[in-house]
């Protein structure tokens, strides 16, 4: 695991916010929602998410993804994607295959500082066996089949979540994670 190194110069001072938008990617179960909202309370902006933001037009995600397909949905993030990533003082979670299709990625790196939570695979397994079962690529596998498509799935993603801007180490609670984030963001980021 690549973990990020910055100088205590450069760590955010109190009162800092964001530049241009900071886009949380990482796999299903990383903490991108939760980590979400504390960085953007912690830097006085909005947070968006990018499920919510689509569930907020088409209802739950996984009824939605049943009755019309992942192709489907996959193009319906793909337009929201484009609606949230304007300029702006925000934190965005995505989902966590949406850096994967399409050119979502390339799109995030031009409009902001993208950001990969870097979970660990036994720990993102055991988040989604306590809390995974309802998400659309998960709904119905029993524990062993569930734990060998979050590593199949993790493996294929994790090319594209490398492309990040910055890797931080997605371990241990939100909070943990919110604070390397942000000692993670170099002044290029903060104002």
């Amino acid at each position: 695991m690549v973990a990020v190194r910055v100088a205590p110069s450069q760590r955010p001072a109190n009162g800092a916010t964001v530049v241009r938008p900071i886009i949380l990617i990482g796999f299903m179960g990383s903490g991108k929602t939760a980590v979400g909202r504390r960085l953007a309370a912690a830097l006085a902006c909005e947070h968006v998410d990018l499920d919510r933001w689509i569930e907020a037009r088409v209802g739950p995600l996984l009824p939605f993804v049943r009755s019309n397909g992942e192709e489907a949905f996959r193009s319906l993030e793909r337009e929201a994607l484009i609606e949230v990533l304007v300029p702006g003082q925000r934190v965005v979670s995505l989902g966590g295959g949406t850096p994967c299709s399409f050119d979502n990625m390339a799109k995030a790196l031009a409009a902001g500082t993208v950001v990969f939570i870097d979970a660990p695979l036994i720990e993102l397994q055991e988040r989604l066996l306590k809390k995974g079962r309802d998400r659309p690529l998960l709904f119905g596998l029993d524990d062993e089949r569930l734990r060998d498509r979050v590593a199949a799935l993790l493996a294929q993603r994790l090319p594209v979540y490398r492309r990040a801007h910055l890797i931080v180490d997605g371990s241990g609670d939100p909070a943990a994670i919110t604070q390397r984030i942000l000692h993670a963001l170099g002044p290029d980021q903060l104002r």
